[in-house]
């Protein structure tokens, strides 16, 4: 910034004193909120780091080496799965609020109001649902498929929420141009709005995903601890945030608990990276 652009702005803020107040406010926020990202994710590379070793990267967990390895394919196939399972319901439920239903409709309040509900709900009230109706009415046990479906609902108003806000943001000039050149609906839907929509939606989806890596209470009561890989998706097992938990509350292996702390943050940091290639990738076949 000049020295004529530094002049200016104080002359504005001598000038409107409650301005200047803001500006602080706002400076000492985002300082603060920055101090304590640092302060947490280099704590857990200072703790963590230290503590990687081959022997938790051996692809059977036992209680010597106290393996991740399971743990992390099975915390991949839970995120598979659940979006698999969530994404497109939740992505079409949104075309259907946005795009289909009429302005007023009793229906869209309902699902709009019954979305931010859900969202509202603690997790622990998922897992017991997931547990009372998953593992023991369906009879599945505690497995993998029952957890995927309970963090799918969980993940759901996520996905909805995100993506309606995004349709929303595209332009209706990008409609009426599609209807213009003779295109339909669905195609005006499928081929203009929702690639038009793309960085909202993919936005949404890596919430998601994050919430699906650090979920532990709903998981617990539905896919189990097991340690070890599940063969189908009727056996047990745990991602990896609850690798982690059972190894600080056991106490024997807090070490080993700080280097998955590591993996859990490597895996945050490498998912936001991917997304932020594929939004590139979207700008620039959209030019």
């Amino acid at each position: 910034m000049t020295m004529t652009g530094f002049r200016f702005d104080m002359k504005t803020y001598k000038k409107h004193p409650l301005s200047f107040l803001f500006m602080l406010l706002v400076w000492i926020a985002a300082a603060l909120t920055a101090a304590v990202f640092i302060a947490v994710v280099g704590y857990v590379l200072i703790k963590g780091i230290p503590q990687l070793k081959p022997s938790l990267f051996a692809w059977n967990y036992t209680t010597d080496n106290v393996s991740m390895m399971p743990a992390i394919i099975t915390t991949v196939e839970m995120v598979g799965i659940s979006l698999l399972i969530a994404a497109p319901l939740g992505i079409f439920c949104s075309v259907y609020l946005t795009e289909y239903a009429k302005r007023g409709n009793k229906i869209v309040k309902v699902v709009r109001l019954t979305a931010e509900t859900l969202q509202g709900i603690p997790s622990i009230v998922y897992g017991l649902f997931g547990m009372l109706c998953f593992v023991t009415s369906l009879k599945w046990g505690y497995s993998l498929l029952a957890g995927c479906f309970t963090v799918s609902i969980m993940i759901l108003p996520l996905i909805m929420r995100s993506t309606e806000e995004a349709l929303k943001s595209v332009p209706d000039s990008y409609r009426e141009g599609s209807y213009g050149l003779g295109a339909g609906k669905l195609r005006t839907v499928f081929k203009i709005v929702i690639p038009s929509a793309g960085n909202g939606i993919l936005a949404g989806i890596i919430l998601a995903i994050g919430r699906i890596i650090g979920e532990t209470a709903a998981l617990m009561y539905t896919a189990g601890t097991v340690a070890q890989l599940p063969e189908n998706v009727f056996m047990s097992g745990r991602t990896l945030s609850i690798h982690m938990y059972q190894l600080s509350r056991e106490g024997l292996h807090t070490d080993d608990a700080a280097a998955t702390a590591v993996i859990l943050l490597i895996t945050v940091f490498a998912l936001n990276g991917l997304a932020e290639y594929i939004a590139k990738k979207l700008d620039k076949n959209k030019l």
